[in-house]
């Protein structure tokens, strides 16, 4: 069984093959309104030249989540890594900005396992523990839901969802439930037995994953059991093939499987690898576990590994658009930047760009036709359309007179309009954060951010070719963003006026691209469990590697922490990273 374990590791780990994802006090930014606006240029004035010699071991392009985790764990391998940002704000999809006094998040909001440690952490925990750092967090345990069968509040755990299904679903969808469960949770253990920050894209996989927790997958199988083994069997095919197996036909429990699956990976549960989803069953149902939202904002994550990259000797250069990478010889040797300075890369460059934009970037003359042709072959989730809002607490609709604060807010809310156009339908799903009801500091006294979007939904085509500056576009925000609007007033109440908001900002594909550096705008790539694999870290060009969500283990926070972690391991030697894994005691 073990023997099967490690098999399924090297068809599970695609990275062998070729061509193969203490309280901070807030910090204060510069206001940069120009990040949501569509009337003015992406950057700032671009920096002349980096101070000293430009060069590094390895040089990363980009400062998402990805790249800082690599970075971050490169400086603390004692590599001379360079971090290089096209923006003056880092942090790539994960970014925080400032206006009159509100900060926003820029993407993610809902997380989870920031406080776990141990082979079971999240990927990007085991990271910041091996920084040294450490996200203080607000813990809570539910969001608001509003579906065609009602509104309700859904709590996390193994217990609380059961009163939901009875009252707005059918007996039927609790006894489902119930099964599923039961299916599901004890699969989580096998899940979670081999820590993503074990892997590397080298046969050295064998030392540092397969044969360091060979017993802990075997014990996680004899807990199981038979049936539960066999189960373990379908980790790597689509969700929906264990939804299918268990015979689940009722309604809502598909469609709530499916909410699940796409705000966890941007596809429905036959898209979705079943690791991924028993990986999130056993973080949101079992007992005691709960949601967290880190303090300062999402910000605070990317301050947290910019800290703990720079303690380690990292650097990061803001305003250092790349250009170009510099092949030389069949090699990746550096980067041209946009100022026309070269940087040299001792090692590697690791570019935290999605696939598609890492492509733009090489010289045509490099580029192998297949790799190219696989790139350009894969297919992209849709964009999105963002409304970010600053506004006076007093306009929701119950308020305590003496604080004027909503008594009844909860942070997250998800509106579902409609189940039969299907959860990845455009227009169709909502997701609102109010991150001020956990963060105050997030805006001015009395008052509260709110950032409602369409996660990956909205069709590209649309936008593509637009004037910014033309009527036609500026229509067209007004039309696409009023599903947004419309949530917003459902979910805050009569009380709420769009005329009273402070900040009022909306954005569309156009401005993901252009901000985000983001081909089409788009999410990442559309990869369906069981049709396709996320590709691996390394490249046809030696020396050139990628990290983040075009890459294993795909989209979503943990999933771009894990990818950047598997490259900082890929280069270095077993020997220092099976020391990391015993610095954190995993």
């Amino acid at each position: 069984m073990v023997l099967a374990s490690v098999q399924g590791l090297l068809q599970w780990c695609p990275l062998l093959s070729p061509f193969k994802c203490a309280g901070n006090p807030r910090r204060e930014r510069a206001v940069f309104a120009r990040i949501s606006t569509d009337d003015s240029p992406p950057s700032t004035l671009e920096k002349k030249s980096l101070p000293g010699k430009p060069e590094a071991d390895v040089v990363v392009i980009g400062s998402g989540i990805a790249g800082l985790c690599c970075a971050g764990l490169l400086a603390r391998y004692n590599q001379d890594v360079l971090v290089l940002e096209s923006h003056d704000q880092p942090g790539g999809a994960a970014h925080a900005f400032d206006i009159k006094g509100y900060r926003f998040d820029s993407g993610p909001s809902l997380f989870s396992g920031f406080q776990a440690r141990g082979p079971q952490a999240n990927p990007l925990a085991q990271v910041l523990d091996a920084l040294g750092e450490s996200i203080p967090c607000a813990n809570y345990d539910s969001w608001m839901v509003y579906i065609p069968e009602g509104d309700f509040l859904s709590r996390i755990g193994p217990t609380e969802f059961f009163k939901d299904l009875q009252k707005y679903a059918s007996l039927n969808a609790v006894q489902e439930w119930q099964k599923l469960l039961d299916a599901v949770l004890p699969m989580s253990a096998t899940a979670m037995a081999l820590p993503p920050l074990s892997l590397r894209g080298d046969l050295g996989v064998l030392s540092t994953a397969a044969a360091r927790y060979a017993p802990s997958l075997l014990k996680s199988f004899i807990q199981m059991g038979p049936q539960g083994a066999i189960g373990a069997t379908k980790l790597l095919r689509p969700f929906s093939e264990i939804i299918d197996s268990l015979e689940l036909k009722d309604p809502f429990i598909r469609n709530w499987v499916d909410l699940l699956a796409f705000l966890l990976a941007g596809v429905k549960s036959n898209g979705i690898l079943s690791a991924e989803m028993v990986y999130m069953f056993g973080e949101w149902y079992k007992p005691g576990c709960s949601l967290e939202y880190p303090l300062h904002g999402s910000g605070a994550i990317v301050d947290a590994l910019i800290r703990g990259m720079q303690k380690f000797g990292g650097q990061i250069s803001l305003r250092s658009h790349v250009e170009k990478i510099v092949v030389e010889n069949g090699r990746a040797i550096g980067v041209k930047l946009r100022s026309g300075q070269f940087v040299r890369a001792k090692k590697a460059v690791v570019s935290n760009a999605s696939m598609w934009d890492t492509l733009g970037l090489l010289p045509e003359d490099v580029i192998p036709k297949l790799y190219s042709d696989r790139v350009k072959g894969t297919p992209q989730c849709e964009s999105f359309m963002h409304l970010h809002l600053g506004f006076d607490a007093e306009l929701f609709r119950k308020s305590v007179p003496s604080q004027g604060v909503c008594e009844d807010l909860d942070i997250h809310h998800i509106v579902v309009n409609d189940w039969e156009r299907g959860v990845d339908a455009d227009q169709n799903v909502v997701l609102l954060s109010v991150p001020s009801v956990l963060s105050p500091d997030l805006a001015p006294p009395g008052k509260h951010v709110l950032h409602a979007y369409t996660p990956g939904t909205e069709p590209y085509e649309l936008w593509e070719g637009l004037d910014r500056s033309s009527a036609e576009y500026k229509k067209l925000k007004v039309e696409r963003s009023e599903v947004m609007w419309r949530a917003v007033e459902r979910v805050l109440g009569p009380g709420f006026s769009r005329d009273k908001c402070e900040v009022k900002l909306i954005g569309t594909p156009l401005t993901h691209q252009r901000f985000l550096r983001r081909n089409r705008g788009t999410y990442g790539p559309a990869i369906q469990a069981g049709k396709g694999s996320f590709p691996g870290h390394s490249t046809p060009i030696p020396q050139l590697f990628c990290c983040g969500d075009s890459t294993f283990p795909g989209i979503g926070v943990p999933a771009v922490a894990a990818s950047g972690a598997i490259v900082a391991n890929t280069l270095v030697s077993v020997s220092q990273h099976s020391e990391l894994l015993d610095a954190i005691g995993i």
